[in-house]
């Protein structure tokens, strides 16, 4: 079960939401899950079969090159990649997430907000985001300085639910068109996948769910998968 999911259970899904409110509830369902799992670190098994056969990039791709995972969470989503230059996950809980760390963890954790990414423009090969994007106060900032971190030919991984209502954590609410604002700054889709959207967690379904059927009705949930490249200065 996913946050948002915890959130509709318990009834709360009001169209706004303070920060304080958000940052309260995303510690609660990390605080909730230690307790039921133990260790958050056996959960992040997951994440390399993500940034490599899921998005179609062999492993060899990310050696050398500094990598940013925008929304980290506390899992260390980026401790498989160790032949990367550089490994960063942002978080504005970065700080907290490492109090949950069962053991010290290779990638470095940083704290601060997709709208305002403490780092040099051009910085990062690969930027990520993954069940992030609603998240943020911010879309048009975020995605801004998503793109200015990225150096010109590097790359953005991205995975967001798109269609969902509002919830404490997830206060942003769009629909398949959200692409258009990378398209919009330079950034072109390489690939891109559309999923229906089931309950449970974001990264068993980019295994098991099917494809978006978009004959159907619009307006559901659903899941968005896409790898973009930056455009590189001509």
């Amino acid at each position: 079960m996913g946050v948002r999911d915890a959130a509709r259970r318990s009834g709360l899904i009001p169209r706004r939401f303070r920060s304080g409110d958000k940052a309260s509830h995303e510690l609660t369902y990390w605080r909730d899950r230690k307790r039921e799992q133990g260790d958050l670190e056996r959960g992040n098994v997951h994440y390399e079969w993500v940034f490599t056969e899921h998005f179609g990039i062999p492993r060899e791709f990310y050696a050398g090159k500094r990598l940013l995972d925008v929304g980290c969470g506390p899992r260390g989503s980026l401790e498989w990649a160790s032949d990367a230059a550089e490994r960063v996950g942002l978080d504005p809980l970065a700080r907290e997430y490492q109090r949950l760390h069962s053991r010290a963890h290779s990638m470095s954790y940083v704290t601060g907000a997709a709208e305002s990414i403490p780092f040099p423009s051009a910085h990062f090969d690969v930027v990520s985001t993954f069940n992030s994007l609603d998240h943020v106060d911010g879309l048009g900032r975020a995605v801004e300085e998503l793109t200015r971190v990225t150096r010109p030919g590097g790359h953005l991984l991205l995975v967001t639910d798109v269609n969902h209502p509002p919830t404490p954590t997830e206060p942003q609410s769009f629909s398949w068109e959200v692409l258009d604002r990378f398209t919009s700054l330079g950034w072109r889709v390489i690939a891109r996948r559309d999923y229906e959207q089931p309950e449970g967690n974001m990264l068993h379904n980019l295994r098991d769910a099917p494809r978006y059927d978009h004959s159907r009705p619009g307006g559901r949930p659903g899941l968005l998968s896409a790898r973009l490249e930056r455009f590189a200065r001509p």
